[in-house]
């Protein structure tokens, strides 16, 4: 078949696919040729010879003799024109929330209400892409609602897929729900890829007027559902590196490792003093640790102790400029992809028990009340005692006898006192379960375990935001700044306050179960709050009411514009305790080092919030990525368990299902309505829940229930439940 030929029949393929998608309904090859106008008997036939390949594909099914309808392939854009008539309304450029419907919603920074897109009024638009919207009138009135007119800038052009092949066509068929189109790839262009593998795939061009835009496979990543391929394929999805550039790896491992005498004798020496690291089991990198000494006034001396990056970590190196492209270290469920190298994060800059260690600390002197009198911010020398787990930690705490026990004893009840105060201060005692899986050799999940936090983990939790808190109020300008050379500028972590309506919303849900929320104002909203998740704390409805209360508050992110943060009840905040894997921790460590010398910062304030928001922008990135992993371990590890009953509770309630949380092991699988044999329910939407026409059995948020595992799709990482009535 020549190349001409080819192409018509891939055109030919697009418009069959698409036309038996829209029309919904049995047609034969007669009714699909006049439909879209082929006339000429040679074409009749080559639509005849189609048909007969794509059912053979099962891209689409034969309804009745001769006659065929679309058989779930995933849908694909609409065709959209690529030029609109000018019409009236404003004009506004904002980034595109895309769903999984094919509507989307322009989010416009500074707007309060984002801009709601209709399916065809989104001229192929991408999740996160700039584009510009037109401003239509909305006959509800409800919300505003717009027409994307262009697209000003792509967020992305790579995407990950699965492969479907045919013998003169194939498609990559994304894994993301949000990308509403398949890409068409050239046989030329496959790089060997073969039909159900996952690959990488490049968008090349998007012809005006075509439905699909053309791609060409970068990376075949491997037969899909394996564990491998699915890990590497979110790796490649969310743009994670696999490993660091040469040069990179090379500058790192020619940093020397020796701790100079000269070196010493610039800081305030800790080695002496009792000194050790708390942290997870599995933890190689250790950036935090705690000394502990009485004073001869009676006070505590309590020391946090911070590994010093930036010392061998030097700005616009290839360390430095790698460090922040990654912005942040992403924890999958089977492997970390780290922010520096390893030499840097496992070795020199990690505080490992009985070597000497460089550090920038935060000390302080303190009462047996925690109260703090005085306070020291500084490069310091330091010798790691002891490497406690979070476990040792905590038995230590429980029975009072271990290594170190009396200082760990004193930090315990330090920390306490610091909790009970930050508290009664407006501060929110969120508590989020972590799930976490047991892994045999090949990364297959044998297991789901619920990771709590306990005293030890909040034992170092509360003296880092307490380093936190005293580094953002040291820095933060001061009247007394102006026209001394000393920084203006400040790296902050800021949380907005909650929107209003989320907030009423949620205190609605709690009080079906009983909780009650006082909106009256802040300090109100913060202790009736930290009741609810006291008094929720250990029952079923625990972590829903947890993860709701999270969703009505607003996202904490990096600026350089103080407003404060809301969910600790704090004026000042910042990242001052983690730069082995957070890079504002280590924009942090030389604003304070300036702060110290009483210089002026070399970057500009623009800069440094272009960083910010960077930084911000990478952070929401590795959660999605690290979600994305855990939700494909839940699916594989349910895979083994189809047919089987688990008790649940209703966790969301959409228009077409209701979310269920699995009690036993937490994973969340979907509901679908239409799929309820027993009865047939209505959607209650006032009253957000299902009611059964016949048995008038009520589903809404929250309620227990028990469910059958129906299905689990680990491409699409999709858990489907049915009833157990």
């Amino acid at each position: 078949m020549s190349k001409k030929k080819k192409e018509k029949k891939i055109h030919l393929f697009e418009e069959v696919l698409q036309l038996l998608k829209d029309v919904k309904k049995p047609l034969n090859y007669k009714q699909i040729s006049a439909r879209l106008g082929v006339d000429d008997q040679a074409q009749r036939t080559l639509v005849s010879f189609l048909l007969r390949d794509m059912e053979k594909k099962k891209v689409i099914k034969e309804a009745g003799k001769g006659q065929y309808v679309f058989a779930g392939f995933r849908q694909r854009t609409e065709e959209q024109p690529q030029k609109r008539s000018s019409g009236t309304g404003d004009y506004i450029e904002g980034r595109v929330d895309m769903t999984t419907t094919g509507a989307a919603y322009v989010v416009v920074e500074g707007k309060d209400q984002d801009i709601y897109i209709a399916q065809r009024n989104t001229l192929n638009a991408m999740d996160k892409d700039k584009v510009k919207v037109r401003l239509i009138q909305d006959r509800r009135g409800k919300k505003p609602e717009g027409v994307i007119e262009e697209i000003v800038q792509r967020a992305k052009s790579e995407f990950v897929g699965t492969i479907q092949l045919s013998k003169d066509f194939a498609f990559l068929n994304p894994d993301n729900p949000k990308i509403p189109f398949d890409l068409h790839i050239p046989l030329d262009k496959l790089k060997g890829a073969k039909d159900g593998q996952k690959a990488l795939a490049k968008m090349v061009k998007w012809e005006a007027g075509r439905k699909n835009p053309q791609g060409e496979i970068l990376k075949v990543l491997g037969d899909a559902g394996l564990h491998n391929t699915e890990i590497h394929s979110i790796l490649a999805e969310f743009g994670l590196p696999n490993e660091f550039p040469e040069g990179v790896d090379k500058e790192a491992d020619r940093i020397p490792t020796e701790i100079t005498k000269e070196e010493i004798a610039k800081r305030r020496d800790f080695r002496k003093i009792t000194t050790f690291t708390i942290d997870p089991a599995d933890a190689k990198d250790f950036d935090d640790a705690v000394s502990v000494c009485k004073l001869q006034n009676g006070r505590w001396e309590v020391g946090v102790h911070i590994a010093d990056v930036t010392h061998y970590v030097k700005e616009n190196t290839e360390l430095d400029k790698e460090g922040y492209l990654r912005a942040t270290s992403v924890y999958l469920v089977d492997r970390v992809v780290p922010m520096l190298p390893e030499n840097i994060s496992n070795v020199l800059c990690s505080l490992r028990p009985k070597e000497e260690k460089l550090c920038f600390s935060a000390v302080f002197e303190m009462d047996e009340n925690a109260q703090v009198y005085n306070k020291w911010f500084g490069r310091t020398v330091i010798y790691s005692d002891r490497r406690f787990t979070y476990e040792e930690a905590q038995s230590i705490i429980e029975t009072g006898k271990g290594d170190f026990s009396e200082e760990i004893l004193l930090l315990d009840g330090l920390a306490k006192k610091l909790r009970a105060e930050r508290f009664k201060t407006g501060s929110i005692a969120f508590d989020k379960l972590e799930i976490k899986f047991h892994l045999d050799e090949a990364g297959n999940p044998t297991g789901v375990f619920v990771k709590a936090m306990k005293d030890s983990n909040k034992l170092i939790e509360d003296f880092m935001l307490l380093a936190n808190k005293e580094v953002a109020l040291f820095c933060s300008p001061s009247k007394g700044d102006k026209g001394k050379g000393t920084t203006a500028p400040f790296v902050y972590r800021v949380h907005d306050k909650p929107d209003g309506e989320k907030l009423k919303a949620f205190a609605e849900i709690a009080a079906r179960f009983g909780y009650k929320i006082n909106l009256k104002n802040e300090l109100t909203i913060a202790e009736t709050m930290n009741k609810t998740l006291k008094d929720c704390a250990g029952k079923p409805e625990s972590n829903m009411i947890e993860m709701l209360a999270i969703r009505s508050m607003a996202k904490a992110i990096y600026t350089t514009n103080n407003i404060g943060h809301y969910g600790l009840g704090f004026s000042h905040y910042t990242h001052f305790t983690s730069p082995i894997r957070r890079y504002p921790d280590m924009m942090v460590h030389r604003l304070l080092e300036v702060k110290l010398q009483g210089t002026s910062y070399k970057s500009k304030e623009n800069t440094l919030e272009v960083q910010c928001k960077h930084s911000s922008e990478r952070e929401k990135l590795a959660a999605e990525a690290e979600r994305a992993s855990t939700k494909y371990k839940q699916v594989q590890y349910l895979s083994e368990k189809i047919g089987q009953e688990f008790e649940g509770m209703i966790s969301g309630v959409t228009e077409w299902g209701i979310f269920v949380e699995l009690t036993e092991n937490h994973c969340e699988g979907l509901v679908r309505i239409k799929d309820a044999k027993s009865d047939r329910y209505y959607f209650d939407e006032k009253n957000f829940c299902y009611i059964g026409s016949r048995s008038k059995r009520k589903l809404s948020l929250g309620d227990k229930i028990r469910v059958e595992v129906r299905k689990a799709d680990m491409i699409k990482k999709q858990l489907d439940f049915s009833l157990v009535e």
